[in-house]
């Protein structure tokens, strides 16, 4: 029997994959911190552990598997990473699991393993124009990212390509740009902007106001849960290192996404914007690339995604009001 590991499979993404790798007949170990928040967890094994300590990291690459998916990490979005409180903790966390997942993969002799890295990686001062950003894998160097985490998550590229050099490592890498979905994070902190923009309108009354960080021209791509995976998994499955974008190329403004969520809402409200951690000005996915690879890329439309993620948000923000009365 096939079988899979997803390190970090008790979030987000990496519980979408459990399900799709379920669903192809593998038989699926998931390692996280915590269960997944919002659903069962499809794996058939799950071990809570911290993959920080070696030796948790090691228990739980007991075997070789035939494919490994490296997802976890200490992330989230702009309110998390980009307010400077947290930059210790991210690069400390995220670099010592990837350390110690490569170094257990090593010993076990398992071979295949995709890493997650993020489209952060790439030069703040190719993203200063939020009308023509440059995001070809190959414009990472010189490398200039825009915070801590874009930092540690080039370092990881480089570790596992050194790996692949050196061990016989068959990494895959893949550098993720804003995934959402159903079943992701919606408030808190950590959630991204789909999410927060779709929090923020199912909690605003009628003819009332939601805010936008910044002034809401700066630019980006967001991809939908479903296409990331099938894009993770056409990746690990080629011949092709990496490291390559996964992501659309369908870019908006923020204020044309807070448009988006509005109207399929059915709401009428005005847009106030607000100081805010902001990121870089503007942010695309160069799909190029995985199109000469992969002979594929992602290509649904924006508004179809977040017509399928709207409605599963409002349903929390009303159960949560509910459970707080």
């Amino acid at each position: 029997m096939k079988t899979a590991l997803v390190c970090g499979g008790g979030g987000f993404i990496g519980a979408h994959l459990v399900t799709r790798l379920k669903r192809e007949g593998f038989w699926v170990r998931a390692v996280d911190l915590k269960y997944p928040e919002f659903a069962p967890t499809a794996a058939d094994d799950f071990i809570i552990a911290d993959l920080r300590d070696r030796q948790e990291a090691r228990d739980a690459i007991d075997r070789p598997f035939t494919e490994i998916y490296q997802l976890a990490a200490d992330m989230g979005g702009a309110g998390f990473i980009f307010t400077g409180e947290n930059d210790a903790d991210i690069m400390h966390n995220s670099a010592s699991i990837n350390l110690n997942v490569l170094e257990a993969c090593r010993r076990r002799n398992a071979k295949r393993i995709f890493y997650s890295s993020s489209a952060c990686i790439y030069p703040e001062h190719n993203q200063l124009d939020p009308d023509t950003p440059v995001t070809r894998e190959s414009s990472a160097y010189p490398a200039n990212p825009d915070s801590e985490y874009g930092w540690e998550k080039l370092f990881s590229e480089r570790l596992y390509l050194a790996y692949s050099r050196n061990h016989g490592i068959e990494a895959r890498i893949a550098r993720y740009h804003n995934i959402f979905g159903p079943e992701g994070t919606w408030t808190g902190g950590r959630e991204k902007a789909p999410a927060a923009l779709c929090r923020k309108v199912a909690q605003a009354q009628d003819g009332g106001v939601i805010d936008i960080w910044g002034d809401g021209k700066q630019t980006r791509s967001f991809l939908y849960i479903d296409e990331c995976v099938e894009g993770t998994l056409r990746l690990m499955r080629s011949d092709f290192l990496g490291p390559v974008n996964i992501g659309s190329d369908e870019m908006v403004t923020l204020n044309d996404l807070a448009g988006m969520v509005i109207e399929i809402a059915g709401k009428r409200l005005t847009i106030e914007h607000v100081k805010g951690p902001l990121g870089v000005r503007g942010r695309n996915s160069d799909n190029v690339l995985i199109k000469d690879k992969l002979g594929w890329a992602p290509s649904e439309p924006l508004r179809r995604g977040l017509a399928k993620t709207y409605p599963w948000i409002a349903e929390q923000v009303k159960r949560h009001a509910a459970g707080s009365r």
